[in-house]
């Protein structure tokens, strides 16, 4: 397997042979992103929030955030202050953006189930949303309100009853979170907003939090995507906690043949770049001539856009690459091994190649689907599995907030037409006292009597 380093993005070149999965996950790019490294840095904050509380989150405010907040929860007249000084352009593009993702998510809801198994024996699946949820959202690099309504819209549309945001203090905005952030909240009617970010946030979380007469109940779930360190203290408090999935950076492959314009993948390419300089960008094309006029127009833009030095970080490093392979048949098991956060099609009868990809958090296809489509006003929702998490997970729905309880009615009867076969099935893995439990009821099931 050959490849090239060029002046912007890495090649990897996989023509004349057809790798299996395991070549293929070994061979293509990926982050260094080890959680695990970062367990040790916090560890202690997390056990530092658990004894002391909100004495811990103001320091590690004033440490990781430099500013300490004027609280902790933030103040109903702060949240609205933050949707009147919105500007009125960008607050009707969070409208559409929260309207289209109920139309999607309410689709998503699921009903209550009824099987009879047998006369006078029944099972019905009953879904039960969570009962509080914590939805972080991040400050670093960028603003993310649309990382509020990502979240928020599918827990509200799954009945959750108690709903808290948290998101990082800002200095330039006296110790509250970005205001556009608390706008978002007050669009989408959340009241209960926490300046607090990072590892500390998912504690508090988890632990609950006393701030005078403002309380943090614990919750049962955590969401939202964040830094490493975000990650790590998800995986930590896994268990004590409901987690959605420990988010790497972002991710995006574009499966392109010969009829994609190399300028619409550059420029899709870039999008997402502009997120982390960890953040991936992939290519996997059948068409030499593609690759070079994407790597051309790339130099453009990348010279071109306003965060050049991430962007052009995250496209030269080993995270990203232009995959050349003989056809896209043999681009369809990449993608599939590579299992993207985000996966463009843009191929002749784009379609029909989609509908055969199997590993991915979400699929646009077609040259008028861009990712950036889906981060902001598709419907659709962002939070997605990274780090080919997508082979096995998927991105944040309703169901995500939802938990399935089997509920389980028989009559007497019902009991005693199956009552012997539990009784030697008990038997037979030597947990008698099953078997009892049946036989207590109904007596006269009594296997061979």
């Amino acid at each position: 397997m050959p490849d090239r380093t060029t002046t912007v993005v890495p090649r990897l070149d996989l023509r004349g042979r057809r790798p299996g999965l395991r070549e293929l996950r070994a061979a293509l790019p990926r982050a260094e992103f080890d959680v695990e490294a970062a367990l040790a840095a916090v560890r202690p904050i997390v056990e530092d929030v658990r004894d002391r509380g909100a004495a811990a989150l103001y320091e590690a405010a004033e440490r990781f955030d430099g500013v300490r907040p004027p609280a902790l929860r933030v103040p109903a007249d702060v949240i609205a202050r933050a949707v009147e000084t919105l500007d009125p352009v960008v607050r009707a593009a969070l409208e559409e953006s929260i309207r289209r993702a109920r139309l999607v998510h309410a689709d998503q809801r699921r009903r209550d189930t009824t099987t009879q198994v047998a006369d006078g024996g029944t099972v019905t699946e009953r879904w039960v949303p969570v009962d509080r949820v914590g939805l972080y959202v991040p400050g670093g690099l960028a603003v993310y309100p649309s990382s509020v309504v990502m979240n928020v819209v599918p827990a509200q549309l799954a009945g959750v009853p108690g709903l808290a945001v948290a998101s990082p203090p800002q200095r330039d905005h006296g110790g509250w979170p970005h205001p556009t952030i608390l706008a978002a909240c007050h669009l989408l009617g959340v009241d209960e907003v926490w300046a607090m970010g990072g590892a500390q946030a998912v504690a508090a979380f988890a632990y609950g939090v006393e701030d005078g007469d403002d309380v943090c109940d614990p919750v049962s779930l955590v969401t939202g995507p964040g830094n490493i360190y975000v990650a790590a203290a998800k995986r930590l408090l896994k268990g004590l906690i409901g987690i959605d999935a420990e988010a790497g950076p972002t991710e995006i492959a574009v499966l392109a043949d010969a009829t994609a314009d190399a300028d619409h993948v550059a420029s899709d390419l870039v999008s997402q770049a502009e997120h982390d300089p960890l953040a991936a960008a992939v290519l996997v094309t059948d068409s030499p001539e593609l690759a070079e006029a994407v790597e051309e127009a790339l130099e453009r833009r990348v010279a071109a856009t306003k965060h050049t030095e991430r962007v052009a970080t995250a496209l030269a490093g080993r995270q990203s690459a232009i995959v050349l392979v003989d056809d896209v048949e043999v681009g369809l098991d990449v993608v599939n091994a590579y299992a993207a956060e985000h996966l463009e099609v843009i191929t002749a009868d784009a379609a029909a190649v989609a509908a055969r990809v199997t590993s991915a958090g979400a699929v646009f296809v077609g040259a008028w689907s861009p990712v950036s489509l889906g981060d902001y006003c598709a419907g659709s929702n962002h939070v997605l599995p990274t780090g080919g998490c997508a082979a096995h997970s998927n991105g944040l729905s309703v169901q995500s907030f939802l938990r399935g309880i089997h509920v389980v009615e028989y009559t007497q009867d019902a009991l005693r037409e199956v009552g012997a076969h539990v009784v030697s099935l008990a038997r037979a893995e030597d947990l008698p006292g099953h078997g009892e439990a049946v036989l207590a009821r109904v007596p006269e099931v009594e296997p061979g009597a």
